[in-house]
Order: structure tokens, then sequence, then C-alpha cells
């Protein structure tokens, strides 16, 4: 599962137990300072901003090189491009002065950041774990010939799969961006795997863009994306050669945040 359906919203299941961590630090904050009226809620939010603040400064700093030419991209954090753990650290560190300055606030501030810290921390490692233990699925998909093809076959070299659709537009935003990629990585498959359209309105979406995209497979029934457990588009798996899950992106991948996700995936490869 990729994805939590609230509704006609579709939330990724990290942005999910960021969200979960919050609540639960909100709650122990109140709970702990209820007796002497210190409701820590404002300091934790602030704190958040911070964290999500330096990780993607962090995240610049870090894949500065793909941002060149295209500075607004700096602000645009839909590209989910953020260094979690520098974050975390300076959120703590601002929190720590915060206690020690302010003797009403140690407890219940520092509850409620040990609440959240630990949940945020066991939840994503426990969605890592499964995400490590996830495989490439057993299914047969078509060409753009309308030929079966099956997904197991492409076991053997590291794989990108990319699921969207022309209706789309955060798909059609990164769909130069992973053409570039296919182009650059040879050592890489990419499969662009269209979700519920027919052969006729994809080929002359393609023919429009003029990209030359290799490998791109028909899903008429959405049947990948279901048993993925993501609901949104686009989305992006990352498989090794053993056709082990190690990663994923929901939402429009851009140069630096595929560039991460390419590079994880070579560090697990080797």
């Amino acid at each position: 599962m990729l994805t939590v359906n609230i509704g006609p919203l579709a939330l990724a299941v990290p942005h999910v137990l960021l969200l979960g961590s919050l609540l639960l630090a909100t709650l122990s904050g109140w709970w702990v300072g209820r007796r002497s009226a210190c409701n820590p809620e404002r300091q934790l939010f602030r704190l958040l901003l911070v964290a999500l603040l330096v990780a993607r400064l962090a995240f610049v700093i870090v894949y500065f090189e793909h941002y060149r030419g295209a500075w607004w991209r700096l602000i645009d954090i839909r590209d989910g491009g953020f260094i979690a753990w520098p974050g975390v650290l300076a959120a703590l560190a601002l929190g720590a002065s915060w206690c020690w300055r302010e003797r009403a606030l140690r407890k219940p501030l520092g509850i409620a950041l040990a609440v959240g810290v630990a949940s945020w921390g066991l939840g994503s490692l426990a969605w890592h774990s499964f995400e490590q233990g996830t495989r490439l699925p057993n299914m047969a998909l078509r060409d753009s010939q309308g030929r079966p093809v099956a997904l197991e076959a492409y076991v053997g070299q590291p794989l990108v799969i990319n699921l969207w659709a022309t209706w789309c537009p955060p798909c059609r935003r990164e769909m130069p961006v992973l053409a570039e990629a296919q182009a650059r990585e040879r050592d890489t498959l990419f499969l662009f795997v269209n979700q519920g359209e027919g052969a006729g309105e994809i080929n002359r979406f393609l023919q429009a863009m003029d990209l030359g995209l290799e490998n791109v497979l028909l899903d008429g029934g959405g049947r990948l994306g279901q048993h993925v457990g993501s609901r949104a588009l686009p989305t992006t798996l990352f498989y090794d050669a053993e056709g082990r899950q190690v990663g994923s992106h929901l939402g429009e991948l851009s140069h630096a945040s595929l560039a991460r996700a390419l590079a994880k995936l070579k560090e697990d490869a080797q």
C-alpha cells in the first residue's frame, strides 16, 4: 500500500506517518502540560516548520547542480525533495534550547518531542521494511502493439516503473525528466505503464510530445496501480535486479529527486 485514501484525496504513506506523529506529539504535550496550563502545541508546529525548511535546504545543497537555470524549483516542494535527518537534528536542537530557557516547557515539550520523533522514526522504519519485502508483481501487461508482456521478464537489472496517464498534468511535466534519464542511464531499465487508456490515445500523446520513450506498456484496467496500492498519479516504483522494491515516489519527479532515487537504487545494487 503506497497511499491512504480519504474520499477523493490520496495521501502518501510517509505523509500520513508525519501527520500521525505530529498528532501524537501534540496530544502528548497537551496531556502532560494540562495541569500547569502549558500546552506546547505552538512550539511543536514551529519545530515542524523548521525541520521541513532545513530538510529542504539540505536537499537543495546536495543536489544544487540540478537547479541551475531553474531557480524557481528551489521552492517547488512538490518533487518531495527533502533529506530528513538534518531537519530532525535542527528541530531537536531548537526544541532543547527552548526547554533549557523555559522551565515550564521542559516536561510537556520534551515528552512531546520524544513521542513525535520516536513514532515517526519507528513508523518510517516499519514502512521501509515493508517496501523491502515487496516484490515485482507477477502480472502480464501489453506493449504498444498489443502483445502480452510479463513484468517478470524484466527481472535481472535495476528497474524503474512509472505509472502515468495522458490526462495527468504532473505526469506530463515529469515525462521529459524521465525520458532524459532513460537515454542517459543505460544500465537501468525504465518502463512507462499507462493506466487505463487505449493505444491510440497514448500513441497520439507520445507523438505530440516527441520524447522518444522506450518500453511503453498498457494497463487498460489500472491493475498494476491497484496491486501496489496506489491510486495517485504519477507513481514511480524502483526495483533492484532481483525484483525487490527498494523505493517509491508519489507525485511529480524533478531532475533532483529522480537523481536521488537513482543513486539509492544503485547503492542497493552494489
